[in-house]
């Protein structure tokens, strides 16, 4: 097995076959070489994005999610501007560089909204990155909030087989619309970053195989990789976790694939695993994105049941991931962050 990591390190690519090996070893050597790697780029810099969830109002039904418009039990809520803002202010006083303004699909949220958002950050913060996460909009509706000052664009495909994205998806959303989507951003100048759930009902190797080409051809500046977490108001409520050790192998090979990559240590792993994020870092990831937003947003903002965080102030959150990450040798960096291409 050792030989096709050092194989998948020389060349960035396997066949398929091998792939789906190194998925399922393991996993020791393979997280060893992928944190080599990630040292080598990043040193010990662990990345910092400031998460602002400011809206659970989604127009989609997307089966897998807590958020989806059918969720009857979902105490629905909308941070007004000022409310972002002041998140931003908290954020900024910890070191926060890059603020995620993330939601669901919210038509209320237009994009002369948006872009007034984005302006006050901007004004606000000038010397800071914005990062949005909204789902699809149209290319139009992109390039407005680029002009506007956005920087970053998080929207993962979540699968690259079009029978599986249909299994995760009610009729009107397709694989190919979201591809498009991540299309016209990369067109627009935006980092990019996509991804997908470990784990998710129906998913097999070769649909992960699938994602990771599929990653390989859109050479995104950024990809969330997190398991699989049900979500008791859902259809997908008593399915199955994903796997820990498949997730930590699944960002081992990314860093390998592109050893520049953004790589974030998301919440969910830390969710089904006490130390998931460090376990993460040390898999080859290199971000990580505490909660900025209010408790009472964070208690509502649940994709997936058992959320860690929820109860904790930005201060905590922030004290908790530092001292964290230095637990594990590695340095919370105060910066931008952004995606360096090589």
């Amino acid at each position: 097995m050792n030989h096709l990591v050092d194989k998948l390190a020389g060349e960035r690519t396997l066949g398929r076959e091998e792939f789906k090996e190194l998925l399922t070893c393991d996993g020791g050597y393979l997280r060893e070489m992928a944190n080599k790697t990630r040292q080598q780029i990043f040193g010990n810099k662990i990345y910092m994005r400031g998460l602002i969830e400011f809206t659970n109002h989604c127009k989609q039904d997307c089966y897998y999610c807590g958020l989806r418009k059918s969720n009857g039990q979902a105490g629905r809520f909308r941070l007004s501007k000022n409310e972002i803002l002041a998140c931003c202010a908290e954020g900024y006083g910890m070191g926060f560089r890059t603020f995620v303004i993330q939601g669901g699909e919210d038509a209320y949220f237009t994009d002369e909204k948006m872009c007034e958002i984005i302006g006050a950050i901007n004004q606000g913060y000038p010397d800071c990155a914005i990062t949005l996460s909204l789902g699809e909009r149209s290319r139009e509706s992109y390039r407005r909030l680029k002009e506007a000052g956005a920087d970053r664009y998080l929207l993962r495909q979540e699968a690259s087989d079009a029978g599986h994205f249909a299994s995760l998806h009610p009729p009107g959303q397709t694989l190919e619309s979201r591809r498009q989507a991540l299309r016209d951003l990369k067109e627009l100048g935006f980092q990019v970053g996509c991804g997908f759930m470990v784990g998710t009902p129906g998913q097999t190797l070769d649909h992960i195989v699938d994602d990771l080409l599929f990653i390989k051809e859109l050479d995104p500046a950024m990809v969330g990789i997190g398991p699989f977490i049900p979500h008791a108001d859902t259809p997908f409520a008593d399915r199955p976790q994903g796997d820990l050790s498949l997730t930590l192998n699944t960002l081992a090979i990314l860093r390998l694939i592109k050893p520049n990559l953004l790589l974030p240590a998301t919440t969910a792993l830390g969710s089904i695993e006490g130390n998931g994020r460090e376990l993460g870092i040390l898999a080859g990831a290199n971000v990580i994105m505490p909660n900025l937003s209010p408790i009472h947003a964070r208690e509502r903002y649940l994709l997936y049941n058992n959320k860690i965080a929820t109860d904790q102030s930005a201060k905590s959150t922030h004290k908790s991931v530092v001292k964290r990450m230095a637990d594990i040798g590695c340095e919370i960096v105060v910066g931008r962050g952004d995606y360096l291409a090589v």
